[in-house]
């Protein structure tokens, strides 16, 4: 059975199974992240907001790799960013002009239309090197490793960043990425950007007035028949503790990323609602065809239809943009503005 990082190069599908566009069905609304609508409300750009004035690299740098390696920067002027997330960070940076490629989760506006150098979801060595880079910033999951290796073999600087598992390592990506291109100051100004606006967000939340709404994240690829529910290690956790939830699958003691969907798994998580990414949600045929998986309509939020969506690239990206994301599921989970 493919796995979520199988099927999406985003560090362990907190990088990526790319990100969701969550919607609160019992109220009739949609989610407010990139590339979704409410009705009567226009649809939010799927676009970053770069800093300005853009910085200037102070090169050359040396920075450490996670895989072990001294990586030496000399020159920022052609930067091939791996993923989604990844990309994202190097724009919003305000070095989106020195971008030369993306991955094929890297959706947003200003990189859609950069040359992808996956072939699916594996990096495609060839097409890199075809681009002349003068640095190439990967995550742990990016591969195959073959291909890597072939990059760095051609002489090309190859910076690898831990993936994201939670709120926490929004501040260390974006100084990592920040570093490698000589633009610390510009990364600490990012940094308390995106800081301010989650607290912002957070700030919205209401105060419990009793048991905190329990929340399911199921990755979803109908056309695949794989069906799973979120645990521990899912990437979902802390944007759901952070909204004020509970989620479900760590709750329940699933240790793992993902498990095949169970009636009896669902039955013990009794989630309140129910977390899927929009192209899954649309892959088994929308509210509908969810609660016709075994288990989903026997639980509060199958009987209640609530299912929350975020757009497939941005939910788990733990980047500049998160706050976003926070902001949609906490409208959503608490029928803000409906």
């Amino acid at each position: 059975m493919p796995t979520p990082a199988a099927s999406y190069r985003f560090p362990r599908l907190a990088v990526a199974v790319a990100a969701l566009a969550l919607a609160l069905t019992a109220c009739g609304g949609t989610a407010t992240t990139p590339g979704s609508t409410v009705p009567g409300a226009a649809a939010v750009p799927d676009r970053v907001e770069p800093l300005a004035p853009a910085p200037q690299p102070a090169l050359p740098v040396t920075v450490p790799s996670v895989d072990g390696a001294q990586v030496t920067i000399t020159s920022a002027d052609r930067v091939v960013p791996l993923s989604g997330s990844l990309n994202e960070i190097v724009h919003t940076l305000g070095l989106g002009r020195q971008v030369v490629a993306r991955d094929i989760t890297a959706t947003f506006e200003q990189a859609a239309q950069l040359p992808v150098v996956t072939r699916g979801h594996d990096v495609s060595a060839e097409s890199v090197l075809s681009l002349r880079p003068t640095l190439v910033i990967a995550e742990t999951t990016s591969g195959p490793a073959e291909a890597i290796q072939q990059i760095r073999d051609a002489g090309i600087p190859v910076l690898v960043i831990a993936p994201a598992k939670g709120l926490d390592d929004v501040p260390k990506r974006i100084d990592a990425v920040a570093a490698a291109l000589g633009v610390k100051e510009a990364g600490t100004q990012l940094n308390q950007r995106t800081a301010d606006r989650i607290a912002t967000v957070r700030k919205d939340i209401p105060a419990a007035s009793g048991k905190k709404p329990r929340v399911a994240f199921l990755y979803l690829r109908g056309t695949a028949s794989v069906y799973l529910l979120g645990g521990s290690d899912s990437g979902a956790a802390s944007l759901l503790e952070a909204a004020g939830a509970v989620d479900t699958g760590k709750d329940s003691g699933l240790g793992k990323d993902f498990t095949p969907i169970t009636s009896e798994a669902l039955a013990a998580a009794a989630p309140d609602a129910i977390l899927v990414m929009s192209k899954g949600l649309e892959s088994v045929g929308g509210v509908d065809g969810l609660v016709k998986i075994p288990g989903v309509a026997q639980t509060p939020a199958g009987m209640d239809r609530r299912v929350l969506t975020v757009d497939d690239g941005v939910l788990l990206n733990y980047g500049p943009r998160t706050d976003q994301v926070l902001s949609s599921l906490v409208t959503q989970l608490y029928n803000k503005g409906a």
